[in-house]
This record gives C-alpha cells, structure tokens and sequence, in this order.
C-alpha cells in the first residue's frame, strides 16, 4: 500500500472513508472550499426558520446541547441561550476519566445560568469495556462513543424536546463518507450507528456486561423518536464552522482552563479535548492505526480553514504527530488495568502493516512526513 497524502493539507489516505479526487485533494479540503461560495446570511435565515417551526410551544426547554464542556459544544450554547434566546439544556455523557480543568470549564460555563444533566454510567462495567475494546480495536472509547450518541436522544425522549443541536457533520467536515446532501444538515440516524458506534451494543454481552448494564448505550426505539417528531441538526451547517475560531469565542466569554504544558500530548494545541485524561491514548492508538495522529489532525483543521499554511501545519506535524502519551498515562493505565509493558504490546498488535514496518528494532511508517516534504520540495 503507497500511502499518499492530500495535495491541499496533510490528510492521509490512510484515513478511513476519506477520498481523494483526481487532482491529489481530499473530500473535506473540498467541503472547506465550498464554505467560501455559500451564503451565510441564508443560512442564517433558514436557521431561525427551522428554530420558529420545531421549537417547543411548551416546556421549559427549547432544545438539548449534547455538551462535553469543552469549546465546541460550549460555544454552540452560549450562542443559543444569548444570541438566539433560548433555554437548552445540556446533556453530557461523561468522560471516562474526568479531568479537572474540564470539571472548572463545565462549571463556568453552567455558573452562566445553564440546567445540565450528567449521565455517569457504571465504572465496572465502563472499565471493563474500555480495557476490552483497547484490546480488542486499540479504541477505549467505543462504549462512551456510543454513548454520546444515544444519551442526548434518550433524554430527548423522555423530556419530549424534540430538538437537539450537535455541532459538525463529520463525514462531510473532515472528510468521509456522506448518505445525502440532507444528512450534511439533519443528523441521520442510520449514518449514526453505522459510522460512529459501528454495532448493537447488545453485542458487547459478556460474562461480566449483561443487557441491563447496557442501557446508556442503547439507542431508544426509532419509531418512538420519529413520533415525538425529534430532530437532531447539525450547528455547523447554518454557521461557518471552526474548532480555532471557537476556542476564541469562548475565551472571551468565560474563565476557560486549557492544557497547563501549554499543548497536549501529540500535539501543538492546548485547547481542544480536555476533558478525558484518556484521550491522549486515544489519539496516540488513531497514529498507530492509521498513520497520523493529533498534530496533523489539528493542523489540517486549520489549513482548510486557512488559518496555518501547509508548510507551517508540516513542521509542527514532524515536531508533535505521534508522540507518546505520556501526560497521563498512569491514571489511563490504572484505568485499563495494564502495566505499561502489556499497554506497548497491546499498541504493537494494532500497527497496520501497510503503512508500518519494523526496522532497525523500531517500528516505522512507510510514508512518513518526512518522505512528503521532500517528495513535493518543500523546505523545512
């Protein structure tokens, strides 16, 4: 397998259901292109059209925010509550192993006048699934995946709120694979279990999860929801989206705590995903799985947005992409239920020998970044 890289950012096609066209440019440098060619000013207007037909006649509640606290989530519902007048509620599934400064962030923000529900799930049976699922996919988050997804909707359903806003499409935002141009807007729920829970939790049955542990991962019935008449839409499609420009615009509204090293592991942001102290796995096992990690995600972000040039997004690629999670690393291990031994063993039995090869007593990717800048000439 040749892995090649977008010609436009620094994306690999080793990124699942990402495509590239015949010019070498990947779906999402595509998508950002077509952000400079849309009218914002009706997408606003279409926006508080949907806002004036699904918004609740009843009830204290305009709508659900599925929040994690951080900026993109709490960006979206200071914008609902103050510059649209609504009430959302928030709903936040939780991390699996909360971080403080997340805890501070959350509390500043609900200091605002904000209701929220926390749904904590049972920690044996979170734990169990996490070490299992690291072994497994090298993902320990497929449960709490799951459960973001499905809590908010739960919630929806008991409350009868029938409106729900999630932030991006990310099929369409970041490159993959999308059902219709409708589901770019309204999220569909099918794309929902295929993409980002990818089975029936009941399939996680095991000697120690029965099917009552599963409850927070379960989706409730489709038929219940579409008589409730639920809609969940995506924030993103009515208003220029930007992870950058929404960690500025939460800054100025609230005490808002990022990494205290000044970026976090794997990266050279300091803002985004700070509120589980086992993400820095995460990304590190998405590197291991696919052959980039954190730094090219966030760099590519900010390229399509043209917020950083290529040639800058590369040199902080091959100074941040890939590097061991440290930060952390103890409570995730504590957590996993590994020594750090079993934990690099693990991490090896997920390398793709595709795009890995095992020289010089060292795993190495086959294309790496440094073969792309010399490749297209680009001096570092």
């Amino acid at each position: 397998m040749q892995v090649r890289y977008c010609r436009k950012c620094l994306m690999p096609d080793s990124r699942p259901r990402i495509v590239f066209d015949g010019e070498g440019v990947c779906n999402a440098c595509r998508t950002a292109e077509e952000k400079d060619r849309i009218d914002w000013s009706a997408r606003r207007r279409e926006f508080l059209d949907y806002l004036q037909r699904l918004r609740p006649k009843s009830g204290p509640y305009d709508c659900i925010v599925p929040w994690s606290g951080g900026k993109d989530s709490s960006a979206i519902a200071h914008k609902l509550k103050f510059e649209f007048g609504l009430n959302p509620l928030l709903v936040t599934c939780s991390p699996l192993i909360p971080n403080e400064l997340a805890v501070h962030n959350r509390e500043e923000m609900l200091k605002l006048g904000f209701d929220h529900i926390l749904v904590r799930p049972n920690q044996r049976v979170s734990r169990h699934l996490s070490r299992r699922f690291f072994s497994e996919r090298g993902n320990p988050k497929v449960h709490w995946d799951a459960g973001v997804n499905t809590i908010p909707v739960q919630v929806a359903v008991k409350y009868k709120i029938p409106l729900i806003f999630y932030a991006e499409h990310g099929e369409s935002e970041y490159g993959g694979r999308v059902l219709n141009e409708e589901s770019r807007k309204i999220r569909n729920f099918t794309e929902v279990l295929e993409h980002q829970i990818g089975d029936d939790p009941r399939n996680w049955i095991d000697d120690v999860v029965e099917e009552r542990d599963l409850a927070p991962y379960l989706y409730p019935d489709l038929n219940q929801v579409e008589e409730l008449g639920i809609t969940a839409m995506y924030f993103a499609y009515f208003f220029r989206w930007s992870m950058l420009d929404n960690y500025h615009y939460l800054r100025d509204k609230i005490d808002f705590h990022t990494a205290p090293n000044g970026r976090t592991d794997g990266t050279f942001t300091d803002f985004d995903s700070l509120d589980d102290k086992i993400d820095n796995v995460y990304y590190y096992m998405q590197f291991v799985k696919f052959g980039f990690g954190r730094a090219v995600r966030d760099a590519c972000r900010m390229i399509q947005n043209n917020q950083m040039s290529r040639l800058d997004g590369l040199k902080l690629a091959l100074k941040y992409d890939g590097e061991y999670p440290k930060t952390y690393l103890p409570e995730a291990l504590e957590y996993l239920g590994f020594s750090e031994p079993e934990f690099n063993s693990i991490v090896d039995m997920h390398r793709n020998n595709e795009i890995w090869a095992f020289e010089g007593n060292a795993w190495k990717l086959r294309m790496p970044l440094e073969q792309l800048a010399s490749q297209e000439r680009l001096t570092l």
